[in-house]
């Protein structure tokens, strides 16, 4: 299920969509936006906007950016705005898995307006395992561990990517349970852990990890 976007119209606007960091991100008050929840019903998972973390990882990406042609696996994608960021600035190939299928024609509708390309799978963090993460370049995530039963899985995620040397960024706002999490990282998988600040209009602020 999905929109046919008219590329060549001139439908968004300022009342309807926004400019980050060069992409148009639809408002929730857009049309394409309440056809798809009139269609499919709210998405699960808070996989319904976009959040500051998101925000993290496009500024984090300026500093280190994806090689073109990185293969790009975003967990938890949500509307997926930080994988079609990567394939519209750095070439990627992007990837979004999130549980939730609900959340890929805001994904696709977004790659569409961005005219790039994107494709999708869903899984639960517990089942990537280390065959499918040694297909990618890059793991990237936002947000993505709100609860404190997320904590351990993602944690094993990360270690399993490691193993296979794809590497994993992730973006969180500080909730305790990805402090945990990136933490555990930092002292047993020599992860990268720091604050990290999106310098204005955005005014984002939390934490990186870069394992």
């Amino acid at each position: 299920m999905g929109i046919l976007v008219n590329k060549t119209n001139s439908e968004f606007s300022a009342y309807n969509s926004r400019e980050i960091m060069g992409l148009t991100v639809l408002k929730n008050n857009h049309k394409y936006i309440r056809r798809l929840r009139a269609e499919l019903g709210y998405p699960s998972h808070h996989g319904n906007k976009v959040w500051n973390a998101s925000l993290m990882l496009m500024e984090y990406f300026k500093h280190e950016p994806p090689k073109k042609g990185s293969r790009i696996l975003e967990i938890g994608c949500g509307w997926g705005i930080t994988g079609v960021y990567c394939a519209k600035n750095f070439g990627c190939h992007v990837t979004g898995l999130d549980i939730d299928e609900s959340v890929f024609p805001y994904m696709q509708l977004h790659a569409d307006i961005n005219r790039v390309k994107v494709e999708n799978v869903r899984s639960s963090y517990e089942k990537v395992s280390s065959k499918m993460l040694a297909e990618y370049d890059w793991v990237i995530g936002g947000d993505i561990c709100f609860w404190d039963d997320l904590s351990k899985p993602l944690f094993n995620l990360v270690r399993r990517a490691q193993k296979v040397n794809t590497r994993v960024i992730l973006s969180d706002p500080g909730r305790p349970p990805f402090t945990q999490m990136a933490e555990q990282a930092q002292d047993k998988l020599d992860a990268l852990y720091s604050a990290w600040f999106v310098p204005p209009p955005y005014n984002a602020s939390g934490y990186i990890l870069d394992v």
